[in-house]
């Protein structure tokens, strides 16, 4: 309870660089106090740093453990969401998704070095800064370390009691991307001459209409426009015209498919003499557990019913993205995703994580590794 809200406490939003950096330093004292091995690497083009932590033992398996240290709130949103005790609920930005991870494998990895355990050739525990700006500059790190890795644990939140009944972990996750549509017309004056003008804007919202409901014909794809941009002043027909979407992927040829869908789309203009076009940039992969996943699954779900019986479920999917998707990008590691906290509320108003899950949680870390150290 005192890590989490000694994590919160400390605002990280992905767009935050002094908070990202105050919040390493932090996580790399705690590492090294946990006699951990440190890398702290810069990632190109985002803010947040990613901070490596290595442990060698006795064992055989090679064990990595990951979760992020951004959130999606900007500076000074603690001001107005405080921390807050509320019966089995504690509220803060960001402690769900995903500090409430961070604080369990901190604190599973205490446990285990208090008990003496090293049943591991290697464990490395990766924090990243950037995932809630879709690890554009730590994916690459996490897919290479994962490669290196028997198995790969993640550290997502899971859904809370009063949402899913029952805790779980996650098997299978979307990939994440951006379409940028872009519209080029003719600029006119809007009141005296409109009729020379090509309004781009009016395209680009035939554009929008027209493509709104395209990927519900394409299996794995999801696409929802979320922004647009027109015009630098009310007077003049604009020549410009620019709008981006949300994008998910749960199959491979998806996004190829996607694409082809899209250019069709662009020659269909209502606008005479316009020009549309639309670009896909690919970002986080999915994430689609395997028979590995599955068998991590069921040894999870057995910890569990040590617990007086108490019940895990297994997720089977989501349309949010996760860093597990970079981890099982090889294929080479076993990959286990939302090993966090349970809580509800994560890119909202009121996030909060339920207490009950605290101890059941670092009970299945640690029995977990100590499991997979055995195999």
């Amino acid at each position: 309870m005192d890590t989490l809200r000694t994590l919160v406490t400390m605002e990280s939003g992905t767009m935050d660089a002094p908070g990202l950096a105050r919040m390493t330093d932090h996580l790399q004292d705690r590492l090294v106090a946990l006699g951990a091995r440190l890398e702290r690497r810069k990632a190109n083009g985002v803010n947040g740093d990613v901070l490596i932590g290595r442990y060698s033992g006795s064992g055989k398996r090679r064990i990595m453990l990951i979760a992020h240290m951004d959130t999606i709130y900007h500076p000074g949103t603690l001001a107005r969401e405080p921390i807050k005790l509320e019966g089995n609920r504690l509220y803060g930005p960001g402690i769900a998704d995903d500090k409430g991870g961070i604080a369990v494998i901190l604190h599973a990895l205490r446990i285990l070095r208090a008990a003496g355990w090293s049943d591991y050739a290697q464990l490395t525990v990766l924090f990243n800064g950037d995932e809630e700006s879709q690890s554009a500059g730590s994916g690459e790190t996490i897919a290479a370390l994962a490669a290196e890795h028997d198995v790969v644990l993640s550290y997502e939140p899971t859904a809370a009691k009063a949402v899913a009944k029952a805790e779980g972990v996650l098997l299978a996750a979307a990939g994440t991307g951006t379409v940028t549509l872009q519209v080029k017309g003719r600029s006119a004056h809007a009141g005296a001459a409109p009729d020379e003008g090509r309004n781009a804007l009016v395209e680009l919202a035939h554009q929008l209409l027209q493509t709104a409901d395209i990927a519900k014909s394409i299996p794995g794809a999801q696409l929802n426009w979320t922004q647009g941009q027109s015009g630098v002043v009310r007077n003049q027909i604009p020549d410009r015209a620019t709008a981006s979407a949300d994008m998910r992927l749960t199959a491979a040829d998806a996004a190829a498919k996607l694409q082809t869908a899209l250019n069709a789309k662009a020659l269909e203009r209502k606008v005479p003499d316009t020009e549309a076009s639309y670009s896909m940039l690919i970002g986080r992969p999915p994430y689609a557990g395997d028979a590995r996943t599955l068998a991590l699954a069921k040894t999870a779900q057995a910890i569990y019913a040590e617990l007086d019986g108490r019940p895990l479920i297994f997720h089977p999917g989501t349309g949010a993205g996760t860093d597990a998707g970079f981890a099982s990008r090889s294929g080479k590691a076993a990959v286990l995703e939302s090993l966090g906290l349970a809580g509800w509320g994560y890119h909202a108003k009121n996030e909060y994580i339920e207490i009950d899950s605290i101890v059941p949680r670092l009970y299945l870390t640690a029995r977990l590794l100590i499991e997979l150290g055995k195999e």
